[in-house]
C-alpha cells in the first residue's frame, strides 16, 4: 500500500485534516465559503454527496390498453447568449437562447398490469415534478404531480367522453401544435387540454397530418430546411431529405398525396416520399407576405393566412393563385398557423411567447379567443404555437397488432417482435448520461479532482407485459483517466443472488485478474457482481454495452436502484475497493487498516472523518476537472452544496450561467 501511496503522489493532499473544533484548525471565519480550500469544508454529519434522490412512482388505471411515460419535470425556462436564427418570415433575427431542462427525461414507459404500475427511480435532486403522460389509442392525456415525498401516486379517472351524433360515425379532433423551439404537442380543442407529445429533430414553423397513413410532416425552421416525418403509430422521427427552403406554411392534400407549401407569395407542392419540390405557382393579392399557414377544406379550397389576414386561393387563367381576403382588414392579431377540424372549424393560432387559439369563419372572417390570454377560457398554454393540423380520431377499430402475442400491441411495445419484452426503465433517462467519478489513493486523500477513473453511464431495465425485468443493459464510457493505476470497475446487484443470473455478456476483462463464472459473473461473490472492465487506460472514450440476463423475471424493486452499487477495484489489487459514501463492499473486497500512511478511512465508509467521499455519483453528464484541480475550483457552487448537506444549488454541476470554470475542466 505504501508503494501505491508514492507511486500517485503527484494527486495527493495527504495529511491530516485540520479539527475545527481544535486551535488552528478552524479557517478564518471571514473567509467565503467559495474560497475555502475543500479539506476545510464543513461537511453536515450524515450527508453522503447524493445528487439523486428516490421515487416511488404507483399508478393506478384499470383501463385495457392504455401505456404511459414518465419524465422527470422541471418548468424552469433559461436564458443563455444571443443566437441568430431564421424567422417565420425566412429572415434572419438575433435573439437570445433559451433552455429548457423539463421533457428531455424519460423515465421509464409501461402499460398497467393488473390495473397497476408501480416502479422506484431516481431523479436529480432539483426535480420537483413528474410529467405522466397517457396515450389510450391516439389520444393523450397528461398531468404534472409533484413530488413532495418518497411515493408519488397518480389515479386515472375517466373523462366524460366527447359527445357524438347517431347520424355519423363519431370522431374526435386533435390539434397538434409545433413550434420554433423543436416541442410537438397536442391540444383538445373541446377542452384545451394540452400534452406534450415528442421532441423534435429541429424546431419548425410548420406542421401537416397525413391522416389515412397516421404520419405528421414538419419542414426545419433553419438550413438545410430538412423535410421530417414522424410516425404517430410507432413515436418515431426520420428525415425525408433536405429541402434547402425555409418557410410558414404547410399542409397535405389527401386528393393527390403531396405537400402543399408556401412562403411569402410562392405555392409549392412538395412530394413527401423523397422532399423533391415538383411545382410552384404565384400569389397573387397578399397585402402581408410573411407568416400564416395554408389548409384544405374539406370540399378541396385551398385557404391561407399570412399576417394580413385569412385569404381564399382560386387558380386563375394564368396559371397563378388569386387571394382573396375574407378577414378585415383590422385583424388585432397575427396568425400564424391554422386548421380546419372534422366540422370545418377554422382555426388559428396568432403570434406570440404565449400564442391564443382562434376560432374564425371562413364565410364572413368574424371570429373569436378559444383558448389562450386573450380568451375567457382561463386556459393558456404559455408557449409559442408555430403550426397547426388536425388529426381525427374515428370510433372504429384500428388495426393495430401484436405481432409476438404478448398481450401488448406493436405501437405500446419496444420490442414488438420478442414476446418476453415490451418496455423500458432507463437511469438517468432515456436519453441522458449519469457519471461515477473516482478518486483512487483510499484510504488516504487525493487531490479531489474527481478524474481518476470517470465513467459515464446509462441504466436500461428491458421489461415484460407485467412490468418484470428480464434483461439489464449498461452502457458506460470511461471519460476520464487521470490515474497512474491500472483501474478496474464493477457494480453489485445488492439484492440479486448469483444464481438469477443467466448470462452476462460484454464486458472486457484483459489483465487476468479477475475470475469470471460460467454465466458472467464474477465468482466468490454472495451477491451478482458484475466486472466491467479490468484496465481504465484501454477503455478511455471506447463506448461500450455490457447486457445481464436474468434466469427469471423480477421486480423492478428487487432488481433495485441505478447504478446499483458500483466500485473501483485500484491496481489491480482485488481487495482494494472504492465504494460510494456509506456503500458496502462486496464479499472479496477488504477494508486493510494496518496500511502505511494516514489511514483517513478507518471505519471503512468511504468518507474522511470531516465527511469527503472518494467517489461520488452524478446522476447528469459530469465533466470532470483538470489533473490537480480540486472539483470546488472547477464547479463555482460545489462548496455551498456540500456545506449546506445537498440543500442550496443542487444543480451545482451543470452547465448554467456562472456555474462552472471552464478553463478548469479537462476538454
Amino acid at each position: 500500500m505504501l508503494l501505491l501511496h508514492t507511486a500517485c503522489v503527484k494527486d495527493s493532499l495527504d495529511g491530516p485534516i485540520p479539527d475545527p473544533d481544535t486551535d488552528g484548525g478552524t479557517p478564518d471565519p471571514e473567509v467565503p465559503i467559495d474560497e475555502l480550500e475543500i479539506t476545510e469544508l464543513k461537511i453536515p454529519s450524515g450527508f453522503e454527496f447524493k445528487t439523486e434522490k428516490e421515487v416511488q412512482l404507483i399508478i393506478n388505471d384499470n383501463t385495457s390498453g392504455v401505456k404511459y411515460d414518465v419524465y422527470a419535470y422541471n418548468d424552469q425556462v433559461l436564458t443563455g447568449e444571443q443566437i441568430s436564427y431564421l424567422n417565420e418570415e425566412n429572415e434572419e433575427e438575433t435573439g437570445v437562447e433559451i433552455s429548457v431542462d423539463n421533457l428531455n427525461h424519460l423515465i421509464l414507459s409501461g402499460m398497467p398490469s393488473g390495473g397497476k404500475i408501480e416502479h422506484t427511480f431516481v431523479v436529480p435532486e432539483y426535480f420537483e415534478k413528474l410529467y405522466i403522460r397517457r396515450k389510450e389509442g391516439f389520444t393523450y392525456t397528461s398531468a404534472v404531480v409533484n413530488i413532495t415525498g418518497t411515493v408519488v401516486t397518480y389515479n386515472h379517472s375517466s373523462q366524460s367522453g366527447k359527445g357524438a351524433s347517431s347520424a355519423k360515425p363519431m370522431v374526435e379532433d386533435y390539434l397538434y401544435c409545433v413550434n420554433g423551439s423543436g416541442e410537438m404537442f397536442q391540444i383538445d380543442p373541446l377542452t384545451g387540454g394540452y400534452t406534450f407529445i415528442s421532441d423534435m429533430p429541429m424546431g419548425s414553423w410548420t406542421a401537416a397530418i397525413d391522416q389515412e397513413n397516421k404520419v405528421l410532416y414538419s419542414i426545419g425552421r433553419s438550413k438545410p430546411n430538412p423535410l421530417m416525418k414522424y410516425d404517430m403509430v410507432n413515436d418515431s422521427w426520420t428525415t425525408v431529405g433536405n429541402l434547402n427552403i425555409g418557410g410558414p406554411r404547410l399542409d397535405y392534400n389527401a386528393n393527390d398525396g403531396l405537400l402543399y407549401f408556401s412562403t411569402g407569395s410562392r405555392l409549392y407542392t412538395i412530394d413527401p416520399q423523397n422532399a423533391n419540390i415538383l411545382s410552384n405557382w404565384d400569389i397573387i393579392g397578399l397585402h402581408k407576405k410573411n407568416g400564416g399557414d395554408l389548409a384544405f377544406a374539406e370540399d378541396g379550397t385551398i385557404f391561407l393566412c399570412s399576417f394580413s389576414g385569412l385569404y381564399r386561393l382560386d387558380l386563375n387563367a394564368n396559371g397563378d393563385y388569386d387571394a382573396t381576403r375574407i378577414s378585415g382588414e383590422d385583424l388585432p392579431f397575427e396568425p400564424t398557423s391554422m386548421t380546419f377540424d372534422s366540422n370545418q372549424e377554422l382555426w388559428l393560432a396568432n403570434n406570440g411567447g404565449s400564442s391564443n387559439l382562434i376560432v374564425m369563419d371562413t364565410q364572413t372572417g368574424g371570429w373569436e379567443y378559444r383558448y389562450g390570454p386573450n380568451s375567457t377560457s382561463g386556459v393558456s398554454f404559455n408557449r409559442t404555437i408555430n403550426d397547426l393540423t388536425t388529426f381525427r380520431v374515428f370510433d372504429e377499430v384500428t388495426v393495430d397488432p401484436d405481432t409476438d402475442g404478448d398481450g401488448i400491441t406493436d405501437s405500446n411495445d419496444a420490442f414488438p417482435e420478442e414476446a418476453d419484452k415490451a418496455f423500458e426503465q432507463f437511469t438517468p433517462s432515456k436519453y441522458g448520461w449519469g457519471t461515477v467519478a473516482f478518486e483512487d489513493l483510499w484510504p488516504f486523500l487525493g487531490d479531489y479532482d474527481f478524474n481518476d477513473t470517470t465513467v459515464n453511464y446509462r441504466f436500461v431495465a428491458i421489461l415484460n407485459a407485467d412490468n418484470m425485468a428480464v434483461q439489464l443493459d449498461i452502457h458506460f464510457e470511461v471519460t476520464s483517466d487521470g490515474a497512474a493505476l491500472i483501474n478496474a470497475f464493477g457494480i453489485e446487484l445488492e439484492s440479486i443472488s448469483p444464481s438469477l443470473v443467466e448470462s452476462v455478456t460484454g464486458t472486457v476483462l484483459t489483465e487476468g485478474y479477475i475470475n469470471v463464472a460460467a454465466n458472467g459473473l464474477e465468482q466468490g461473490q454472495n451477491r451478482a457482481v458484475v466486472i466491467l472492465f479490468d484496465n481504465n487506460e484501454t477503455m478511455l472514450n471506447v463506448p461500450t454495452t455490457v447486457s445481464i440476463k436474468f434466469t427469471t423475471p423480477i421486480t423492478t424493486a428487487q432488481l433495485g436502484i441505478a447504478p446499483f452499487n458500483p466500485f473501483l477495484i485500484v491496481a489491480k489489487d482485488r481487495t482494494r475497493e472504492i465504494h460510494l459514501p456509506n456503500r458496502f463492499r462486496t464479499t472479496l473486497g477488504v477494508n486493510d487498516t494496518s496500511v502505511e500512511g494516514v489511514n483517513q478511512d478507518i471505519d471503512g465508509n468511504y468518507q474522511t472523518d470531516s465527511g469527503l467521499p472518494w467517489a461520488i455519483n452524478i446522476v447528469h453528464n459530469f465533466k470532470p476537472p483538470k489533473e490537480s484541480t480540486p472539483i470546488n475550483q472547477a464547479y463555482n457552487f460545489f462548496n455551498q452544496w456540500a456545506t449546506s448537506g445537498g440543500n442550496s444549488y443542487q444543480d451545482w454541476y451543470k452547465d448554467s450561467t456562472g456555474y462552472r470554470n471552464e478553463s478548469e475542466l479537462k476538454d
